[in-house]
């Protein structure tokens, strides 16, 4: 049986495409020390996510300081990104090879506009994308489908051609509501084990995972 071939693939960026977690906890600690006098747990930050990096500082810090602590964020974010985020080896050549054939490509991440768009141009990845749909960008974040849905019609792509690729639970029940495919990654995930339990398409490596979807598009 010939395998399906995909016309769409979106991806996730932390833990998918970029190794940013460390960053991202190194970054909330950044503030929390400073205007909170006070550390959380990498667990404590993941239970954050979900709505974006400014609706969190807001919640946390709504009032007079929010201006101070927003921009000691992104200062922070931007000024350490250079050591301590990166590409995952092997992600530039599954990208430049998507857009040689000519196959479409999204970004959807819970992650703010303005951190992804730091995080995409250090990295020299921003041209790379078809659509770039962000926490800001939708109404509903993940694990709602929204964003998925908005490259699928945004392109007028049939669902049964478009590939999700995540690292975490909410990318394959957002996948799942859109009725699209996923495959889940697992190099860097923080919930690798419940991911698998899932039991989605996974890969352990991204040769692997480069090598499967050469054979898809």
């Amino acid at each position: 049986m010939e395998a399906k071939k995909y016309k769409g693939i979106i991806f996730d960026i932390d833990g998918t495409l970029t190794s940013t977690n460390e960053l991202i906890f190194a970054t909330f600690n950044h503030i929390a020390q400073k205007y909170e006098g006070r550390t959380y747990t990498d667990e404590e930050i993941i239970a954050m996510f979900g709505p974006t990096e400014d609706v969190i500082l807001r919640e946390k810090f709504n009032g007079d300081k929010f201006k101070e602590v927003y921009d000691e964020y992104y200062s922070f974010y931007r000024e350490n990104h250079p050591r301590m985020a990166d590409l995952y080896p092997g992600i530039v050549d599954i990208l430049k090879e998507l857009k040689e054939r000519k196959i479409l490509t999204s970004i959807f991440t819970g992650k703010g506009r303005k951190t992804t768009e730091i995080t995409l141009e250090i990295l020299g990845i921003n041209n790379l994308f078809d659509m770039i749909v962000t926490g800001d960008d939708v109404v509903n974040h993940k694990p709602s489908p929204e964003g998925i849905i908005k490259f699928i019609e945004t392109y007028n792509l049939n669902r049964d051609n478009v590939l999700m690729v995540g690292d975490s639970v909410a990318d394959i029940i957002a996948a799942k509501e859109a009725e699209i495919d996923i495959a889940s990654v697992v190099w860097d995930s923080y919930a690798k084990d419940k991911v698998i339990k899932l039991n989605p398409l996974h890969f352990f490596n991204v040769n692997d995972f480069k090598k499967w979807l050469m054979e898809r598009i």
